[in-house]
C-alpha cells in the first residue's frame, strides 16, 4: 500500500503541466493570453528585433496566415536576454512588428528565457530537446518550440531552423493532422 502511494505521488509531480497552465500576459498588457489560445498548436518563438535572425518574422508571419485557418497560430515572445537585441518598450516592439513584417500574430509581454527570472512558460518549454538531443537553456533569438492543442510541447527547433524549413511545416502539419 505504501509503495502504491509513493508511486502515485511521483507520477504526480513527474507530470509534465499543459503550457495552458502557465500565465503570460499579452504586449499589450492583457493578462492569461494563453487562455485565448487554448485548444491550438502554437509554434513558440522567442523573437527580437535587432537581430540577425530577425528576418524571420517573415516566415512566421507567412506560416501563421497558412494555418491560421486550421487551428494554428504563431506566439512571438519577445526577450532582450542576448546581447540586448530587443531593448524596446511594448509599443516599441508592436510597430516594429506591424510596420516593419506585417505581423498579425500573437506577441507576448517581454519575459526571460534563462536564469532565475526565468518565465515559468520556459521552464515548462526548455525541458523539451531538439533534434540533437539539446534541451534546457534557450541558445539565442527566435528559438522555436510547437506545442499541440493539448498544451504539450511536441517539437524543439534551433533558432537558425527556419519557421518554414521542411521539419517544422512537417511537424506543424502532423500536429494539425
Amino acid at each position: 500500500m505504501c509503495s502504491g502511494l509513493v508511486k502515485s505521488q511521483k507520477n504526480a509531480y513527474n507530470k509534465t503541466m499543459s503550457i495552458y497552465e502557465t500565465s503570460i500576459g499579452s504586449l499589450q498588457g492583457t493578462p492569461a493570453l494563453l487562455n485565448f489560445m487554448e485548444g491550438k498548436v502554437i509554434l513558440v518563438v522567442n523573437v527580437a528585433s535587432k537581430c540577425g535572425l530577425t528576418p524571420q518574422y517573415t516566415a512566421l508571419e507567412q506560416i501563421h496566415e497558412q494555418y491560421a485557418g486550421r487551428g494554428f497560430s504563431v506566439l512571438g515572445v519577445p526577450c532582450n536576454q542576448f546581447m540586448g537585441q530587443e531593448p524596446g518598450t511594448a509599443e516599441e516592439i508592436a510597430e516594429f512588428c506591424s510596420a516593419t513584417y506585417g505581423v498579425t500574430f500573437p506577441l507576448s509581454e517581454k519575459v526571460d528565457v534563462n536564469g532565475d527570472a526565468r518565465h515559468a512558460l520556459y521552464s515548462e518549454l526548455t525541458q523539451k530537446a531538439d533534434a540533437e538531443g539539446i534541451d534546457g537553456d534557450i541558445r539565442w533569438n527566435f528559438e522555436k518550440f510547437l506545442v499541440g492543442r493539448k498544451g504539450d510541447v511536441l517539437a524543439r527547433f534551433g533558432p537558425r531552423v527556419l519557421p518554414d524549413a521542411p521539419e517544422v511545416v512537417s511537424a506543424i502539419e502532423s500536429a494539425l493532422a
